[in-house]
């Protein structure tokens, strides 16, 4: 496989390429830290990974005060953790800040539940309503409530399809995947493998849109490459509704299909990543195998840290909470968004043409094993948060 014939036939845009003119190393057996399973999966370190090409908000106004009422329903607490550790809080910090009440709710992975919360949310009169929904469907349903009621609603981080809400604040879930695909192709490129055989390892396709875009953004990057027969894609294979219970088994179906011969998992987040390992580290199992995930979660950077995992995508929730906190305010204040700062752009939702959607759409980063100073920087993990359990392995990439 020639650097040449990659780059010829990844039609992807210049920005998302610059990782691989500044490719530090892919350890071998030796490296990727003091984990141990190294020797199954290839660790990866990008000094200058590829990049997204989307803006970041601007900061909540607070001197700008505001009078209102804004409710907040989240999904649950298991499709990841970022629900608790970082939205709830950021969410209530913002609103809370520039003089609104703000009323945040999980609604524990129960559509039932979900349908009540926004119900009463209504009833007590908020302003705007922000809802992360289990569902399209149940989404949708409260959306149309809300309107009725001449409540403004905010789809946070995922979209519902069918639905009638006019604001969409996330990040850009096609771009993510386009992230994923490159920088896993960046560290195959490193490893000089002829021809790498990759698993898709998609999540929740069957019920999160953000899934299906984050599948659309990684064929963009893999399928030029299958065609020119730079790279096969041996398996595709989803992780129904996010259920990491279901991960492992679905990944050896995958696996055992491909012959057991695979150099590439794109996995789609960390759990899935996770799971990916722990069949990996099967001792029949030999090779270099370069796993991604998404979240850059607490487990999801430690294995990248300790080299078991190829790289994460971060979504800084500080970026994805100050745009809808600030989205908020403009509408509580009746100001036209673009006079706040905030870059809108039409969304496009294929279930509903006539739907008039306006998004948010907010860059991730690619995190490899020489950038994860950049997660502590951002101050979403302490070092101690990060490397509890890890020092040694922390210490030899100097993280503080």
């Amino acid at each position: 496989m020639s650097t040449p014939a990659f780059r010829r036939s990844t039609a992807f845009g210049a920005a998302v390429l610059l990782g691989a003119t500044a490719l530090a190393a892919c350890a071998d057996s030796d490296g990727g830290g003091g984990g141990g399973d190294a020797d199954i999966t290839a660790a990866c370190s990008l000094e200058n990974p590829p990049t997204s090409e989307a803006s970041a908000p601007p900061p909540v106004d607070t001197s700008a005060q505001a009078s209102g009422k804004v409710g907040v329903i989240l999904p649950d607490t298991t499709s990841s953790t970022r629900y608790e550790l970082y939205d709830a809080p950021l969410l209530t910090e913002a609103l809370t800040n520039a003089g609104i009440e703000a009323d945040v709710q999980n609604a524990q992975g129960d559509k039932n539940k979900f349908t009540s919360i926004a119900q009463s949310m209504i009833g007590q009169g908020v302003d705007v309503l922000i809802i992360d929904s289990i569902d399209a469907a149940s989404g949708a349903g409260v959306e149309q409530a809300a309107d009725e009621a001449g409540v403004d609603v905010i789809d946070y981080d995922r979209v519902n399809l069918g639905g009638s809400a006019p604001y969409y604040v996330s990040f850009d879930n096609q771009d993510v995947g386009r992230l994923q695909a490159q920088t896993l192709v960046d560290c195959l490129e490193a490893q000089d493998i002829d021809k790498p055989r990759i698993i898709m390892m998609n999540g929740g396709t069957d019920v999160d849109n953000n899934a299906v875009l984050f599948a659309k953004g990684a064929h963009e990057v893999l399928d030029p490459l299958d065609e020119a027969g730079d790279i096969e894609i041996v398996s595709e294979a989803t992780v129904k509704g996010w259920d990491v219970e279901n991960a492992a088994p679905t990944f050896n179906q995958a696996l055992t299909a491909a012959g057991g011969d695979v150099q590439g998992v794109l996995a789609a987040n960390d759990d899935i990543a996770n799971a990916v390992i722990g069949v990996l580290k099967d001792p029949g199992l030999d090779g270099h195998v370069v796993v991604t995930g998404q979240d850059a979660s607490v487990e999801g950077l430690q294995n990248v840290i300790t080299g078991q995992q190829s790289l994460t995508i971060f979504k800084d929730v500080t970026l994805e909470a100050t745009a809808a906190a600030q989205l908020a305010i403009a509408l509580i204040q009746g100001t036209d968004p673009a006079d706040a700062g905030i870059v809108l752009e039409p969304f496009e939702d294929p279930e509903a043409p006539s739907h008039d959607l306006q998004a948010v759409l907010l860059p991730a980063q690619v995190i490899t094993q020489a950038n994860v100073q950049d997660i502590i920087d951002a101050g979403a993990l302490t070092v101690d948060e990060l490397c509890a359990g890890i020092e040694d392995d922390c210490d030899e990439l100097g993280l503080s």
